[in-house]
C-alpha cells in the first residue's frame, strides 16, 4: 500500500494548532512566535512534508510554470537564449517546460496545445520558419495565458517581443566587405515568412548603395535554411557569368554549410571567396577558416529579457502592462582575420 503523504492538517493535530497557523509558521510568517515555528519546521522535517502544488495552484491560480517554444535545443543560439530564460525563470521560483518545433507549424501547433492544457502562467516563443498563420497564439488569450516572441518573431500588432535590430548589424557587414575591396557581394537570406529576412534584405540593399556596389539581383537567393537548399543557393550563385567574392549568409549555419559547398567547388575560403554570417556561434573559434566576421545577436540576453517581460505580465496584478516590443542592437564581431 502505498504511504500517505503527510499534510498541513497532520502537522497542526499533532501540535494542537490550526492549520492556518502551521502554514504561516512553514513560510515563516512574522505573526507566529520562533517556538512555534520551530516546532512546526521541525516535525515538518521529520515527517517529509511537502508543498501540495496542487492546492497552491488552486488557491492562487497559477502553477508557477511557463512555457518555452523553440526551433532546435541542438542550435548553440537557442541553447545559450534557454539559459537565459531558466536564470531569470529559477530565481523567481518559476519551472519551465521546453518543447521543439523542429521548425514545422504543426508541431508548434500541438506543443501550444499540449502547455495550455498543463495550464502553464505564460509562453515564450521562437517562430518556426514555416509559422505563417499566428491563431495558435491568438487563441491564448482567451485562456489568459501571455505570449512573448523573441528572435523569430512575427508582425502581428500589440505583440509582446524581444528581437535584436538586424539592420544595423547588417550594413557594417556590407561596410566590412566593401572596405576589403569587394564590389560583388551576395545576399544568401532565409525564408520570406521570416521578419529577420526583410530585415537583411532591406539592410543589405542599404549597405550596398551607401558603398556605391550597385545592385544585381542574381547576387540575392534564398534557402529555407536546410543544408540542400542552402546548398542550391550556392549553386545558384556560383553560375553567375560574374560571381560573386563575398556572401552575407543569413546565419552561421547557413555560412558552414555554404562554405563546404565552395570547397567542393575548389573554392579557398577567406581568399577566392568571404563570408559574413549572424549568430556568432563560438564553434566558429575552432575553424581554420571561420567566416571573417558574424553579426552578434545576444541570445542569453534576449532570453532573458523575455523571461523578465512575461513574468512581469503575469504579476502584473492591476493589468496596467501595454504591449511592449524590446529591441536590441546587433553587433559586428571580426573573427580575428
Amino acid at each position: 500500500m502505498q504511504k500517505k503523504l503527510p499534510t498541513i492538517k497532520e502537522i497542526a493535530r499533532r501540535l494542537n494548532v490550526s492549520a492556518s497557523t502551521v502554514s504561516r509558521a512553514l513560510h515563516n510568517h512574522p505573526s507566529i512566535g520562533l517556538r512555534t515555528k520551530m516546532q512546526v519546521q521541525a516535525l515538518a522535517k521529520e515527517l517529509n512534508y511537502e508543498r501540495n502544488e496542487t492546492a497552491i495552484f488552486f488557491q492562487k491560480g497559477k502553477t508557477f510554470t511557463i512555457g518555452v517554444v523553440l526551433p532546435r535545443f541542438s542550435e548553440e543560439f537557442f541553447s545559450v537564449a534557454i539559459s537565459g530564460i531558466e536564470d531569470f525563470a529559477s530565481n523567481n521560483k518559476y519551472h519551465v517546460l521546453i518543447g521543439q518545433s523542429y521548425d514545422d507549424m504543426e508541431r508548434e501547433k500541438q506543443i501550444v496545445t499540449t502547455m495550455k492544457n498543463s495550464r502553464i502562467d505564460g509562453l515564450i516563443v521562437s517562430l518556426a520558419k514555416n509559422t505563417s498563420s499566428f491563431e495558435h497564439f491568438e487563441n491564448l488569450r482567451n485562456y489568459n495565458i501571455p505570449v512573448v516572441f523573441f528572435d523569430c518573431i512575427p508582425d502581428l500588432p500589440d505583440q509582446n517581443s524581444v528581437s535584436c535590430n538586424l539592420q544595423h548589424g547588417t550594413m557594417a557587414g556590407v561596410d566590412f566587405l566593401a572596405a576589403k575591396g569587394h564590389k560583388r557581394i551576395a545576399l544568401i537570406n532565409g525564408p520570406d515568412q521570416l521578419q529577420a529576412s526583410a530585415q537583411r534584405e532591406m539592410a543589405y540593399l542599404a549597405g550596398l548603395k551607401k558603398n556605391n556596389i550597385k545592385q544585381d539581383t542574381a547576387l540575392m537567393v534564398r534557402t529555407d535554411l536546410s543544408k540542400e537548399s542552402t546548398y542550391a543557393a550556392m549553386e545558384q550563385l556560383l553560375q553567375v557569368k560574374n560571381p560573386p567574392t563575398a556572401i552575407v549568409a543569413f546565419n552561421d549555419y547557413v555560412a558552414l554549410e555554404a562554405m563546404q559547398y565552395a570547397r567542393s567547388r575548389k573554392l579557398r575560403i577567406n581568399k577566392d571567396i568571404c563570408f559574413v554570417s549572424f549568430a556568432h556561434l563560438s564553434v566558429c573559434n575552432y575553424l581554420d577558416n571561420p567566416p571573417l566576421a558574424s553579426v552578434e545577436q545576444f541570445p542569453y540576453e534576449q532570453g532573458y529579457r523575455a523571461m523578465e517581460l512575461l513574468y512581469n505580465i503575469i504579476t502584473d496584478t492591476e493589468n496596467k502592462h501595454k504591449p511592449t516590443q524590446i529591441v536590441l542592437e546587433s553587433k559586428l564581431v571580426p573573427w580575428g582575420i
